[in-house]
């Protein structure tokens, strides 16, 4: 994990693999925030004829175990999207069902409604919500754009793309403006969105100044994304 600063609360980036970002710990809340799950995306695209792998959601949920003990969180938040629909839940099949059942049986577990899943409710576990205030700091799905609140949220599954040496590197990242922060993707099944795409940029004004955050090493590296004209 790599330590970072926001809101005058301290943050740790969570790593998936080495150089990617998955998620963010919240210490002093002892609290894994994580965005967009989109569990049973496979079985969502199958009704319509289109065969990808079914084991998305043991993967997903596999994932997040591991970064569950890895920080030892008591608490996950997860900001939106958590399924690809609001009947997901209803698809599971019996070993990713439990799995989902085990782990919000454990932890102190608040589902934050996305636009895929408005219609979530507490028959996945947990806790359903719109969006969360919680030690000054308000969690959401989708970035409120005029907001001077500090804020968390998902949605645009953000990665920094860097063009080098006639390669595309692609990692997924936290973009961070003074006051919010839009978590990568979680889910094993999600693409990504260029984190300086100008729909992300957008959403994150007014700023002086937006940033990718990323780990190397157990660093913490950050890009300029986009600066206010002086």
């Amino acid at each position: 994990m790599v330590p970072f600063s926001f809101h005058n609360q301290e943050m740790q980036l969570v790593t998936a693999a080495p150089g990617q970002a998955s998620a963010v710990y919240w210490p002093r809340e002892q609290a894994l925030l994580v965005a967009d799950l989109h569990l049973e995306k496979g079985s969502f695209f199958a009704r319509t004829g289109q065969m990808l792998p079914p084991y998305d959601s043991r993967e997903t949920l596999e994932r997040l175990a591991v970064a569950v003990r890895h920080t030892g969180a008591r608490r996950v938040f997860a900001l939106g999207d958590n399924f690809h629909d609001s009947m997901g839940p209803e698809r599971m099949e019996p070993h990713a069902a439990g799995m989902l059942a085990a782990l919000t049986r454990s932890l102190d577990w608040v589902w934050i409604t996305g636009n895929h899943d408005l219609e979530l409710d507490a028959g996945a576990g947990g806790t359903c919500v719109e969006e969360l205030a919680i030690g000054g700091l308000t969690l959401r799905h989708m970035a409120q754009q005029g907001t001077t609140q500090a804020e968390l949220s998902g949605h645009f599954h953000p990665r920094l793309v860097i063009e080098t040496r006639g390669r595309r590197i692609a990692r997924p990242c936290v973009v961070k403006s003074g006051n919010r922060l839009i978590l990568p993707a979680f889910g094993s099944l999600t693409g990504g969105m260029n984190a300086a795409d100008p729909a992300i940029l957008s959403a994150l004004q007014p700023a002086e100044v937006i940033e990718a955050l990323v780990p190397a090493r157990e660093k913490l590296v950050r890009y300029p994304l986009w600066r206010k004209a002086a």
